[in-house]
């Protein structure tokens, strides 16, 4: 089992000089009691305490010991406190070195006194002139609102930050597991894999399947505790009919000699050629043979998402989702196939059976045929995205919907429905994507937004208009 590591964010409260450093203590300890409980168990924080005078900074001298810790501690994204104006110097020095993600925030100030004076420092005027210098020296930076900490807005503003950090920390250096070539006839999901090394550091780590199966054999010759506990598990859950019971027993192995497959190779996120190799492995032939589909859900579940057809940019889709939902529940790989034959702005997710068991539907039997899971997910506000290249630049297209009911199919499937289908059916068309995209439970599209623009990707809203169609 995988599971993601911890988000560092670096904390940078600055001050304009170091007089009333009693008003800001208590607002640097009451600002960290708020956002220190956002998001809580994936955020680990680094200060600088013991590098600065209250852990406040307020001169840029003191900037190189800042920048020193930070690096050594390699935190993956900063948050800039104003308590007052600020020391537009300081942190811009700490954030131009570090090139992370950067958070700019202040609370909103108090009244003036009734004998006219201001008390807090002006923190909204320190914020718009810190923020003209990281421009200037190309310091990306992201900003919630000149608002209350205790408020809504502060609380979705940081989440969805985190969030965006969350997906700048996988994408970079990512290792893609790719199990075998594309499918012949699949011309659709090539894919620039040295402009992902080049650009974002990410390489692709081919992997014979065949190896995997020799792994399987291994496996179930040894019968140890590992297999034995989860293919009983499997069985529990599944439905396999009158599937034989070693081809299933094959299934369990297979699942985790996939796994331990990424993990020797340092991976935690793959492709497969799911056809025609993938029922090759030891599952059977001919009408007798049995799909690897299912195979694909279960390891998505266990850590490791899994795109079908060896579709590498859908891997890539699937570590982003996977990111933005901060590994709390499994995202999903599925085709866009068939309009809802009611529902003019609902459209078919679909695939044979690779979706994970988790997201399944509560009132559904989850079934397996021929290695195909079958069954339908669950009701919720879903994410769905795809990331996309063409000519040397870089796409990331994610919009939000709902999943509702729609006629019964095969495999596993969900009837996703959003605002405009026919507006979300023209960027599909006139973008560089195909018809596999991702998919997750919840509404994150600000922090991918975000996150597409500190990874410069083009940041494509199906719900905004795009290229016209007829």
């Amino acid at each position: 089992m995988y599971k993601m590591p911890k988000i560092k964010i670096g904390l940078l409260p600055t001050k304009r000089h170091p007089m009333r450093v009693e008003s800001a203590l208590p607002q640097k300890e009451r600002y960290f009691n708020i956002f220190s409980k956002i998001d809580a168990d994936v955020v680990e924080y680094v200060d600088i305490d013991d590098v600065c005078e209250h852990g406040i900074i307020c001169d840029p001298k003191q900037a190189p010991a800042v920048i020193d810790k930070f690096i050594k501690a390699r935190v993956d994204g900063i948050f800039i406190e104003h308590l007052d104006f600020g020391n537009e110097e300081s942190v811009s020095l700490v954030a131009s070195a570090l090139k992370v993600p950067t958070l700019v925030w202040g609370a909103q100030d108090p009244a003036p006194l009734e004998n006219g004076a201001r008390t807090s420092g002006d923190i909204q005027c320190g914020i718009f002139a810190a923020t003209k210098v990281l421009a200037s020296l190309g310091v990306k930076f992201s900003y919630i609102y000149n608002v209350a900490p205790e408020t809504e807005e502060f609380k979705h503003g940081y989440d969805q930050f985190i969030r965006a950090v969350s997906v700048v920390k996988a994408v970079k250096g990512l290792r893609i597991a790719k199990f075998g070539s594309r499918p012949n006839s699949f011309l659709s999901v090539t894919a620039d894999e040295a402009d992902l090394s080049t650009k974002y550091g990410i390489v692709t780590v081919p992997i014979d399947p065949y190896s995997v199966s020799k792994i399987a054999d291994d496996i179930i010759a040894e019968n140890g505790e590992e297999f034995q506990a989860f293919k009983a598990d499997m069985i529990k859950r599944l439905d396999f009919g009158t599937m034989a019971p070693e081809i299933v027993a094959r299934h369990a192995a297979l699942t985790l000699a996939f796994e331990k497959a990424m993990d020797a190779n340092d991976c935690h996120v793959g492709c497969v050629e799911c056809w025609p190799t993938g029922v090759t492995l030891g599952l059977g032939a001919g009408r007798e043979g049995s799909r690897i589909c299912m195979n694909l859900g279960e390891l998505t579940d266990r850590g490791y998402p899994m795109a079908c057809e060896t579709d590498v940019y859908g891997a890539l889709t699937m570590e982003i989702l996977r990111a933005v939902n901060l590994d709390r529940e499994s995202c999903f790989f599925a085709d866009l196939t068939i309009r809802h034959p009611s529902n003019e702005n609902a459209e078919l997710l679909w695939h044979c059976g690779p979706f994970p068991y988790s997201l399944k539907k509560e009132d559904v039997k989850g079934g397996v045929e021929r290695g195909r899971a079958q069954f339908e997910l669950k009701h919720g506000d879903i994410t769905v995205c795809r990331y996309g290249a063409l000519n040397g630049k870089n796409y990331l297209l994610a919009g939000e919907g709902k999943a509702v009911d729609g006629p019964y199919t095969t495999g596993t499937y969900v009837y996703f429905e959003v605002d405009n289908w026919k507006r979300w059916e023209e960027h599909f068309m006139f973008g560089p994507y195909i018809h596999h995209c991702g998919g997750i439970y919840g509404n994150v599209k600000p922090a991918l937004r975000e996150a597409a623009r500190y990874l410069d990707m083009i940041f494509d809203d199906p719900s905004e208009q795009g290229t016209y169609s007829l």
